[in-house]
């Protein structure tokens, strides 16, 4: 009867361990970091040269209308199984004239709308859609074999 208690004892404590390890809390940084004084540094700025200098290059510039060189930087938080969250957004959007910075704009958390992405695909217009099989024949001969170089 020991024995069977201490199976049943050492398979509950096996799936407890498996199920605390797979409940894990990490935190990784994605896009820009931002200097902690990010304010003070931005004021100054009045060309892209200095800006660069400061703050480093932007993610993106706009092609559209102003020009806008934008920044962004976000913690990604991983709580086990449950979804990723956001947390310590921020946006930095910049202004731009040839080389002269005409304004500048900081964005946090509480500053960003709340976008919902939606579910489900998007479906593309005069898209081939193919199952398996005709996914399987439908590569045969586009690959050449190793070594030939081809």
């Amino acid at each position: 009867m020991k024995l069977r208690q201490l199976g049943v004892g050492w398979f509950l404590g096996c799936v407890l361990m498996f199920g605390v390890s797979a409940c894990t809390f990490q935190t990784k940084h994605r896009g820009f970091v931002f200097p902690l004084n990010l304010e003070d540094k931005i004021q100054s700025v009045k060309t892209t040269d200095a800006l660069v200098e400061k703050i480093g290059m932007p993610q993106v510039k706009t092609i559209y209308g102003d020009e806008v060189w934008i920044y962004f930087g976000a913690d990604e938080n991983y709580r086990g199984p449950l979804a990723p969250t956001y947390t310590n957004e921020t946006v930095l959007l910049v202004w731009v004239k040839g080389k002269r910075v005409l304004d500048t704009k900081i964005l946090h958390d509480a500053d960003l709308p709340d976008v919902k992405i939606a579910e489900g695909e998007t479906k593309i217009p005069a898209a081939i859609e193919l199952n398996a099989i005709e996914e399987l024949f439908n590569n045969i001969g586009r690959f050449s074999p190793a070594g030939l170089g081809q």
